[in-house]
């Protein structure tokens, strides 16, 4: 999709780390006037240096806001943006639409539209996949579901920060459900990824021979693909932390146990997180719970002391 609207809309960005940051210059690249807030004044004042306006409450924030984008970890932060003290529900103007890109069960996702809409305002639920660097140059994937007012009212933001918009149906928690079934084969990809490195350190290997090999046949995934490099170079630097997958597949498992629906393979990449927060690398990369393998199993992967 182009980033070009015709129209230039008055945006706020709530939530200023890897991914908001991003969409906000992506959005702000496309000709809007965004507002970022954070709460770090440090991340707030980074994109007021790189030419965006800085607000020090989501309600300052969404103060005469066409869009509202919010970019936050959860639920829980979600509702606090939302309806907490300074929330965007005092400030934001009647018909105008806050876009939810938080990850979190879709039973929450229907209750926030439904509290937000009844007070005149629009709700899309639109969780994002891609990473920190498809945000920055706005080719997002985003899993949208929402009112056809909000999905109107949302477009110029949706056009500047997707590559791919899939729209999954006229109410929230649609894409929410979409995005957990994402989740669910993310995360254990992921733990099967790490697990298989790990083995083949133990088998005396050579993983950089290994991850060759791998990424040239039927094995392969996207994730072993994109995560094992952080392993082979010994670097743990989060680009999405081991707690994200804590808190998406323990989300699964609530999901499933609700719907009587067995998931035991996502079940066993969940304790391969737990356990790998546990060990004290909860806010590492999730490449690290080939670390806890390691860490268990006496194997030397690259970077160990």
């Amino acid at each position: 999709m182009s980033a070009s609207t015709s129209q230039n809309q008055r945006i706020a960005v709530i939530g200023l780390g890897s991914m908001g940051y991003g969409m906000a210059t992506s959005l702000k690249r496309a000709g809007h006037t965004v507002t970022g807030c954070d709460v770090s004044a440090d991340a707030v004042a980074r994109f007021v240096k790189d030419g965006g306006t800085g607000a020090t409450t989501p309600a300052e924030a969404a103060k005469g806001a066409d869009i509202v984008v919010s970019v936050v970890v959860n639920a829980a932060q979600t509702e606090t943006i939302l309806f907490g003290k300074d929330g965007v529900a005092e400030t934001l103007p009647k018909d105008s639409v806050f876009i939810s890109s938080a990850t979190m069960d879709p039973d929450v996702a229907r209750r926030l539209a439904k509290q937000l809409e009844t007070t005149g305002r629009n709700y899309l639920d639109a969780p994002i996949s891609g990473g920190a660097q498809r945000a920055a140059q706005g080719e997002l994937t985003i899993l949208a579901s929402g009112s056809s007012a909000a999905f109107a009212k949302a477009r110029p933001a949706l056009d500047a920060m997707a590559a791919k918009l899939y729209e999954l149906g006229d109410a929230a928690g649609q894409g929410a459900a979409f995005k957990m079934i994402n989740q669910l084969l993310a995360g254990v990809h992921i733990a099967a990824a790490s697990e298989a490195i790990a083995f083949a350190a133990k088998q005396g290997l050579d993983i950089r021979k290994v991850y060759e090999v791998i990424t040239a046949s039927a094995g392969n995934s996207w994730m072993f693909e994109n995560r094992m490099p952080h392993v082979l170079d010994g670097d743990y630097t989060p680009r999405s932390a081991v707690e994200i997958f804590v808190k998406d597949l323990g989300i699964i498992q609530d999901m499933a146990r609700s719907a009587r629906f067995p998931v035991p393979v996502s079940a066993a990449a969940l304790q391969m997180f737990l356990m790998t927060s546990a060990a004290g690398m909860g806010r590492d990369d999730d490449a690290s719970v080939a670390r806890m393998y390691a860490q268990v199993t006496g194997v030397k992967l690259p970077g160990d002391k």
